[in-house]
């Protein structure tokens, strides 16, 4: 009786770990997403204010180009971790579309529309988009590369 008991306890307490991680790894993912904005409006008023008159002109500025780097880096690191740690095998596939979304939207430049109305818009929009991306992208290479793995190992 004392070794169900145990044995018990023991799957009850792993359990509740696995529920905690998840809560904390969707917690961790929509912190970094307002991470990625919050820099995305912070870094995009940093270009529009090097340049209010062109569009794009601003992100090539050295200082903004710095901070635009150090964003990045710090977005990657992030994106490491999630992808190491948080997307569970079920979500693989709608995490890895909603990536390839994101990228294409990025590269698309569909935003610049945005600047005929307000320019900061513009930047605004492009900085979010950059960072939510270079967040994603190395979670979704990670994430890929473990969905290959699991596929050889079935095969």
């Amino acid at each position: 009786m004392r070794k169900i008991y145990n044995t018990l306890s023991m799957i009850t307490k792993l359990l509740w770990f696995k529920m905690k991680m998840e809560q904390i790894a969707r917690w961790a993912y929509l912190i970094f997403v307002a991470i990625a904005i919050v820099m995305g409006l912070a870094v995009g008023y940093m270009a529009y204010d090097k340049s209010p008159d062109v569009a794009n002109i601003g992100w090539s500025d050295p200082d903004v180009q710095n901070i635009n780097g150090y964003v990045m880096l710090i977005m990657l690191i992030l994106g490491i971790i999630i992808g190491i740690t948080s997307i569970t095998a079920k979500e693989v596939t709608p995490f890895l579309m909603a990536t390839i979304a994101l990228v294409v939207a990025a590269n698309a430049n569909v935003w610049s529309p945005l600047g005929k109305i307000h320019l900061l818009l513009d930047y605004w929009a492009t900085g979010i988009l950059w960072y939510i991306v270079a967040f994603a992208a190395p979670a979704a290479v990670i994430i890929a590369v473990k969905a290959v793995l699991v596929m050889a190992k079935e095969k």
